[in-house]
């Protein structure tokens, strides 16, 4: 897979590869893990120190602490999503929109290399044309006319689809008013609209398989915050949110059929080439790989799940708990309304970026 320049960020130095979400990730290893919080009484204790100790107490109180806590996460995740279902990716036909480049191939690409089905339905050519174990077809997602003539040849080609992953986009990156109505309704259609032909199209297919299935929507952050440059995306990824919990709520006494919601941050993909991130410590740029890496997991364990990253995308719901004051600080503050202006897209290199080293 092609590899593109990351979104210049202002303040790279030494501590750039710094964030708090790595902090996170090592405390989620170490002190707030029921197994490291109980493995340091553990330590004191052979070294024989009594029980009414003070430092015993405290790690043994706090190892409790960490492990029920833990333990909720693990039931309330059961209670919302119920039980697994069983994956065969030998069975397993995949079918990913928008899975030419970005995030969608990357995810198409590692499908194919184990072995499993993969149909890439994308308007644009593939990228990757060496890519194993994945059959293309030339889709545009926002015609529920070629989607549906579409499906039909995989389920001749390939099988019965099995998991649907909705991962086709596409940003216009102007204000409303230098839009035109084309342009909105083309957006609309690739990131609304394009979920509902997909789901009616596939979804009835997985409830006739005996296994089930899996719809994985990828929408976004922006949905919840919406930002300046954004407008036409904004609405159309809240959208795809809503849809998906409504979907979920319809499903939820089939639980054969999974359903996985993706809210990430700004990701390093074309898509959003140019787009400065102003705080890499709190709002970093997301990693497709990373990304990739919990959506796989996810379908491989037959799970339901949110996959939110970075940290603040799993908070995301509690800014608008603020009050409306604390909103615009915190909008000014993040500079979220402000990171569209150097905005190019798919169209081309950042202007002065021509030659930045590849990730």
């Amino acid at each position: 897979m092609d590899n593109y320049p990351r979104p210049p960020q202002t303040r790279d130095s030494l501590w750039a590869p710094i964030t708090i979400d790595l902090l996170l990730k090592v405390l989620n290893v170490t002190i707030f893990h029921p197994f490291i919080a109980w493995l340091i009484p553990l330590c004191f204790r052979a070294e024989h120190m009594e029980f009414d100790a003070m430092p015993m107490r405290v790690t043994i109180a706090w190892a409790f602490c960490v492990t029920m806590v833990w333990m909720g996460n693990m039931m309330s995740h059961k209670i919302a999503y119920g039980m697994p279902r069983e994956v065969d990716l030998s069975e397993d036909v995949i079918v990913i929109t928008g899975g030419a480049s970005g995030l969608g191939l990357l995810i198409a690409e590692v499908y194919g290399m184990r072995g499993a089905t993969v149909a890439v339905l994308d308007k644009a050519d593939l990228e990757a044309t060496d890519a194993r174990g994945i059959t293309y077809y030339k889709c545009d997602v926002s015609d529920k006319a070629q989607i549906a003539k579409v499906a039909a040849k995989i389920e001749e080609d390939l099988g019965l689809p099995t998991i649907l992953i909705n991962n086709a986009a596409e940003v216009v990156g102007k204000k409303l008013l230098d839009m035109e109505p084309e342009e909105v309704e083309r957006s609309i259609s690739t990131n609304l609209l394009s979920h509902f032909y997909t789901i009616k199209q596939f979804l009835p297919g997985m409830l006739r398989n005996e296994t089930g299935g899996t719809i994985v929507t990828v929408s976004s952050v922006i949905g919840q915050l919406g930002a300046a440059q954004l407008s036409d995306y904004a609405a159309a990824k809240a959208g795809v949110t809503a849809l998906h919990k409504s979907i979920a709520a319809e499903l939820y006494e089939m639980p054969e059929i999974k359903t996985i919601l993706v809210t990430p941050g700004q990701l390093s993909t074309p898509l959003f080439r140019g787009v400065q991130s102003p705080h890499p410590f709190v709002a970093p740029v997301v990693e497709p790989v990373d990304v990739a890496k919990e959506i796989i997991s996810a379908i491989d364990l037959g799970l339901s799940d949110h996959i939110a990253m970075p940290l603040y995308a799993r908070w995301v719901d509690w800014y608008n708990v603020l009050p409306v004051g604390v909103q615009r600080i915190a909008r000014r503050i993040s500079g979220v309304d402000q990171g569209m202006k150097t905005f190019v897209g798919r169209k081309g290199p950042v202007p002065g970026e021509e030659k930045a080293a590849l990730i």
